[in-house]
C-alpha cells in the first residue's frame, strides 16, 4: 500500500489525482500569457506601418521589465485577498476572469488605451493567479511528502507545454493576420481553460474554500481607503509626468523592494509566529536575493533576448523566414524535455538530493554561464539560432534547479498564517528581477555586447559561489526543511 495514498485513489504520474486538473488550468493560462508577451515588445516597438506603436525601442523593453515585475508584484495582492478576503480557489476564479478581459483588450481595443487596459488586467490577473495555484498545489502534500518536489516539478511542466505552444501560435496569428489576431488567439484559449476548470473543480482539500486569517469587516473601510489613496498617488504620478514609460521598470524595483522589506517585517514580528517558522523566514532571506539576482538575467528573454532575435539572429532555416517570437519557445522545449528527468531525479534521490541552498547556488552558476557564451558571438554579423538554443539550454538547466524548487520552497517555509503570502514574497523576489530585466536592458546595445554579457554572466557566477560558500547556514535555520 502507498503509503502516501492510503485510499487507493487515482494518481497523476505518481501524485495526487487534482495536480491533472492544476496542471491544466495553468497550462492554458501560460498558453495566453506567454503567447500575448511573445509579441508585445514588438508591438510596441514596431512602426504604425507595420502595424505597432512605434515606440522608442529601449522604452519598450523597460514597459515590458515594469510589465512583468508588476505581474509578480500583484501576486502580494493576490495572496492578501486569498488569505484576508477569499480564499484560494475563489481568487484564482476571478484572477482567471481577469486575464481572460485583458487579452480581450488587447485583441479588441486599439492603440495605447488597448495595451494600458489589457495589461493592466493581465498583470492583476496573473498575479493573483500565480500565487493562488501554486498555493492549490501545495496543499495536495503534506509537509514532509517527499513527493512534493517532483510534484511541483511536473506541474511546472504543465506550464512550459503552455508557455512552448503560445508564442508559436500566436506569433503564426501575428505573421499572418497581425499583431490583434495574436492577442486574440490568446484571449480565446485563456476562455478554454477557465471553462475547463470549472467543469472539473473536484478533488481540492475543504480548506482551500476558507479565509485563513479573515479581514474583522470593521477594517473594510481602512483597507478600501489605502487602496482609493494609492490609486490617486499614482493617478498623480502619471498626470505630472513624474511617474512616465521611461522610468517604469526603476519605479517597479523601488516598489518590490519597499513590499519585500515590509512584508518579510510584518512576518517576523507576528507574535503567532513558532521559534522554527521564525528561523524559517529568516532563512528566506538570502534565498529571495538569490532567486532576484537569477530571474534579473532570466528574464531577459523577454527584453534584451527578444531585441537580440530581432536584430542579430539569422532566422531564416530551411527556407523558413521565422519570427523572433519563434525564440520564445525554445525555453519551453527544454523544460519539457527535462522537466520529468529533473523530477524522478529528486524523486529517486530523496532525501539524499542537494540541499535547497546548494541548488540556488548551481542555478546562479549556470545562468552565469549562459550569458558569458553570447561573449563568442560578439564579432559575429548574423548569429546563427544555434547559439541562442545552447545559452538558453544553460539558463533552463538553471531554472529547474531553482524555479520549481523555489515554488515548492515557499510552500514549505510558510508559517501556517501566512500560507498565500509565503508564496507572494517568492513571486516578489522574481518581480525584482523581473523589473531589473527592464532596466538592465537600457545598458545593452550592439557595440557593447561584451561589455554587457561578460559583467551579467561574471557578477552572476561570484554570486552563486558565495551561495554554496553559505549554504550550510541558511540550511540551519530552515529547522529541518532541506
Amino acid at each position: 500500500m502507498d503509503p502516501h495514498n492510503p485510499a487507493g485513489r487515482k494518481t497523476f504520474f505518481g501524485q495526487p489525482g487534482m495536480l491533472a486538473n492544476l496542471f491544466s488550468v495553468e497550462m492554458w493560462e501560460r498558453f495566453s500569457f506567454y503567447g500575448m508577451q511573445a509579441l508585445v515588445l514588438f508591438y510596441m516597438y514596431y512602426s504604425v506601418s507595420d502595424g505597432g506603436l512605434g515606440i522608442d525601442e529601449g522604452v519598450a523593453a523597460g514597459i515590458v521589465g515594469a510589465y512583468g515585475g508588476t505581474v509578480y508584484l500583484c501576486s502580494i495582492l493576490g495572496g492578501w485577498v486569498a488569505d484576508r478576503l477569499l480564499g484560494s480557489e475563489r481568487t484564482m476564479l476571478a484572477s482567471a476572469v481577469l486575464i481572460m478581459l485583458g487579452h480581450i483588450a488587447l485583441a479588441l481595443i486599439p492603440g495605447v488605451a488597448g495595451l494600458t487596459v489589457g495589461l493592466l488586467c493581465i498583470a492583476v490577473g496573473s498575479g493573483g493567479l500565480k500565487t493562488t495555484c501554486v498555493s492549490l498545489v501545495g496543499t495536495l502534500y503534506e509537509r514532509e511528502d517527499p513527493r512534493r518536489d517532483a510534484g511541483f516539478s511536473i506541474y511546472y511542466m504543465g506550464v512550459n507545454i503552455g508557455a512552448f505552444f503560445g508564442p508559436l501560435l500566436t506569433g503564426f496569428a501575428w505573421g499572418t493576420w497581425g499583431f490583434h489576431f495574436g492577442f486574440g488567439i490568446a484571449a480565446i484559449f485563456m476562455a478554454f481553460g477557465l471553462v475547463q476548470y470549472l467543469l472539473t473543480r473536484k478533488g481540492l482539500p475543504d480548506s482551500v474554500h476558507t479565509v485563513a486569517n479573515r479581514l474583522p469587516r470593521s477594517q473594510y473601510g481602512k483597507w478600501i481607503g489605502i487602496a482609493v489613496a494609492f490609486i490617486a498617488v499614482v493617478l498623480v504620478l502619471l498626470f505630472t509626468g513624474i511617474l512616465n514609460p521611461g522610468n517604469l521598470s526603476d519605479a517597479v524595483i523601488l516598489v518590490v523592494v519597499v513590499a519585500a522589506i515590509l512584508l518579510f517585517t510584518i512576518m517576523l514580528r507576528d507574535k503567532g509566529l513558532s521559534a522554527d517558522e521564525h528561523s524559517r523566514v529568516v532563512a528566506f532571506i538570502p534565498l529571495f536575493i538569490a532567486t532576484a539576482a537569477f530571474f534579473a538575467l532570466f528574464q531577459q528573454q523577454f527584453t534584451v533576448l527578444a531585441i537580440y532575435a530581432d536584430t542579430r539572429l539569422k532566422l531564416d532555416i530551411l527556407g523558413f523566414a521565422f519570427k523572433p517570437s519563434v525564440v520564445q519557445s525554445i525555453n519551453p522545449v527544454f523544460i519539457i524535455l527535462l522537466g520529468m528527468v529533473f523530477a524522478a531525479a529528486w524523486t529517486k534521490l530523496g532525501t539524499r538530493q542537494p540541499s535547497t541552498p546548494v541548488k540556488f547556488g548551481i542555478a546562479l552558476l549556470l545562468i552565469g554561464v549562459a550569458f558569458l557564451l553570447f561573449i563568442t558571438q560578439a564579432q559575429t554579423a548574423s548569429v546563427f539560432i544555434g547559439w541562442i538554443v545552447l545559452v538558453l539550454f544553460f539558463a533552463t538547466l538553471g531554472e529547474l534547479f531553482l524555479s520549481p524548487v523555489g515554488l515548492s520552497l515557499a510552500t514549505k517555509l510558510a508559517p501556517r498564517k501566512f500560507p498565500v503570502q509565503m508564496v507572494a514574497l517568492y513571486n516578489l523576489s522574481v518581480a525584482l528581477g523581473t523589473a531589473l530585466s527592464g532596466s538592465l536592458a537600457e545598458f545593452y546595445s550592439r557595440e557593447n555586447e561584451v561589455g554587457y554579457f561578460g559583467t551579467m554572466g561574471a557578477i552572476t557566477i561570484v554570486l552563486g559561489i558565495v551561495m554554496l560558500l553559505v549554504a550550510k547556514p541558511i540550511l540551519k535555520l530552515m529547522r529541518g526543511i532541506r
